[in-house]
């Protein structure tokens, strides 16, 4: 019975993360400035990292989490690249 309920609050939490992913999934796609949309990828890509650390812990796998970390820093640390690069092309 503790089986049925550790899984029960898994598909829980993750829906959860599914619908809070879905706010900036929506304002990438509505939005026309890029920066908005820079703002609503990195959003994505953090919710998406976070979501895998949170399955992670609750499955006891740390394998899982690196993923997760090597996600979030990597991604962003890209994403900001992206950025630098953006702005020094608005400059020009």
């Amino acid at each position: 019975m503790g089986n049925l309920d550790h899984s029960m609050m898994l598909n829980g939490i993750i829906w959860a993360l599914i619908v809070a992913l879905m706010i900036p999934i929506y304002e990438a796609w509505q939005d026309e400035d890029i920066w908005q949309k820079m703002l609503a990828f990195a959003s994505i890509a953090t919710k998406t990292s976070i979501m895998i650390l949170v399955i992670s812990v609750l499955e006891n796998d740390w394998m899982i989490g690196v993923v997760g970390v090597l996600i979030l820093s990597i991604g962003n640390a890209a994403l900001m690249l992206l950025a630098h690069v953006l702005k020094r092309l608005n400059q020009l």
